[in-house]
């Protein structure tokens, strides 16, 4: 028996470019371990690329991919600008799911416990902020735009 196509429910076009969006940026591996350091606490481009022995602009072209994901947000701080995880919890949840997947499929995989088992202090971006990138002047005292209190979880120089 033929399905026809007027039975089947429309397709919700901006679901379907989102999820892949998602997904690409999670299936890249240096970009999996930049979030596994950012769920230790926030860091520098500096400091990932100290980290993870890459080079600055490969750092950054990440970092700018996560952010256009909403996967992370940054914080300028005088010169220097702190990067952080948007949503620990749910990308938390988000990693068991696919860990239990890959199980269920007959690959066991386990990332850092820092994804796991995000800060208790790590709050969330504030709903209404999606793009996860802040912008402020937080030199001049000037609200950052979409920006929740400086975070609270210790600044992470190494792992």
């Amino acid at each position: 028996m033929a399905i026809c196509p007027t039975d089947l429910p429309a397709l919700d076009e901006q679901a379907t470019h989102a999820y892949p969006h998602l997904f690409q940026a999670l299936s890249e591996p240096t970009r999996l371990a930049v979030l596994q350091h950012l769920a230790s606490g926030e860091h520098r481009v500096r400091d990932l690329v100290a980290h993870m022995g890459l080079a600055q602009s490969t750092v950054s072209k990440h970092l700018s991919f996560l952010a256009q994901c909403g996967l992370i947000r940054s914080r300028p701080e005088g010169r220097a600008t702190w990067y952080s995880l948007t949503h620990p919890h749910e990308l938390a949840g988000l990693i068991a799911a696919a860990e239990q997947l890959l199980s269920a499929t007959g690959t066991r995989a386990v990332l850092c416990t820092h994804l796991h088992h995000p800060p208790a202090n790590q709050k969330p971006l504030p709903d209404g902020h999606p793009s996860g990138v802040l912008s402020g002047n937080s030199a001049t005292g000037a609200p950052l735009t979409g920006a929740a209190p400086a975070p609270t979880t210790p600044r992470q120089e190494s792992l």
